[in-house]
């Protein structure tokens, strides 16, 4: 069976300081300064993109309580609402809009069907078992998604990554593209569920207070916004990104940490808190729901667009 498979690390970005030293050993203060970052440029590779009806089949592996398959759910019911022009601001439809500036035309997005399993594989999995678990359903324009419960742990998952995105052939040879996410908050929350905890390195700034109560699905839903806007821009290898194709940026990958306007390593920038319940979010969702989703980068301009 061939597969490829991306691995989408989902921390917060450190600027590195440089001493730039004289030319000479004389007592003369350093210098510290910024390195300019490179300029950040998505490239189109020519190959497909995931454009039209696009189905997300949902696999639960583990224990997740009814709340918590809610907020996943309600987060992705609302990325394509029907029976609306165009997205209001500040909305979750409004973050997915930003796709639709790739090639020109939308995604829409639709949940198909759910399979909770209860550990059949135990609670340490390889990557080559979740590729198998998302064959369980169609491979037609869809993206086959994995969710691991917070006592799972997956291959590489708080090392390299806390998401990954793919794409493997069906059993008739068809393309198909994957993902899986897992709750970190029992493993790794301050790698995989900043800024809702405080990060293992950098600045211990006080932690932002999760929008829907749940640091780990919280966390989750900005790790699977990021890894569900690679699967439509950059599917199978040939789509939208920067450096190498089996550790590329992508869409939101290439925005690491920012969440709204004037963030910096270590600050998420300024969003929206709820009155009532202090939370931190940028985006609306269905049922009332609200959600903090990461920077995505607009091809129209170049550069990475917050909500907030």
């Amino acid at each position: 069976m061939v597969a490829n498979v991306r691995f989408v690390t989902i921390t917060f970005s450190l600027f590195v300081l440089l001493a730039i030293l004289p030319g000479s050993f004389s007592a003369i203060p350093r210098k510290l300064a910024l390195v300019k970052p490179e300029p950040i440029v998505l490239k189109y590779h020519k190959g497909e993109l995931l454009k039209g009806n696009t189905t997300v089949n949902l696999l639960w592996y583990g224990k997740f309580t009814p709340s918590q398959r809610a907020i996943v759910v309600d987060f992705l019911k609302s990325l394509s609402p029907t029976g609306r022009r165009g997205p209001p601001p500040q909305t979750v439809a409004s973050w997915w809009s930003t796709t639709q500036k790739y090639l020109g035309s939308p995604s829409t997005i639709a949940v198909g069907k759910q399979v909770s399993l209860n550990y059949p594989l135990g609670k340490e999995l390889k990557d080559s078992q979740i590729q198998a678990l998302t064959s369980k359903f169609s491979h037609v324009n869809t993206v086959n998604l994995v969710l691991t419960a917070s006592d799972v742990a997956v291959e590489d998952f708080c090392m390299n990554s806390c998401g990954t995105h793919g794409w493997t052939r069906g059993s008739k040879g068809q393309k198909y593209a994957y993902a899986w996410v897992g709750n970190a908050v029992s493993q790794c929350p301050g790698e995989c569920a900043w800024p809702f905890h405080r990060p293992i390195v950098g600045p211990q700034t006080p932690p932002l207070v999760a929008p829907n109560g749940d640091v780990g699905i919280d966390g989750l839903v900005i790790n699977l916004a990021t890894v569900l806007a690679g699967a439509v821009t950059n599917p199978f290898d040939g789509g939208y990104f920067q450096g190498p194709p089996t550790a590329p940026l992508e869409a939101v990958s290439a925005c690491t940490g920012i969440f709204g306007s004037g963030a910096y390593p270590g600050f998420p920038g300024t969003v929206l808190v709820d009155k009532t319940t202090g939370a931190s979010y940028n985006a609306r969702g269905a049922n009332g729901r609200e959600y903090l989703l990461p920077a995505m980068w607009d091809p129209k301009t170049s550069t990475c667009k917050p909500l907030a």
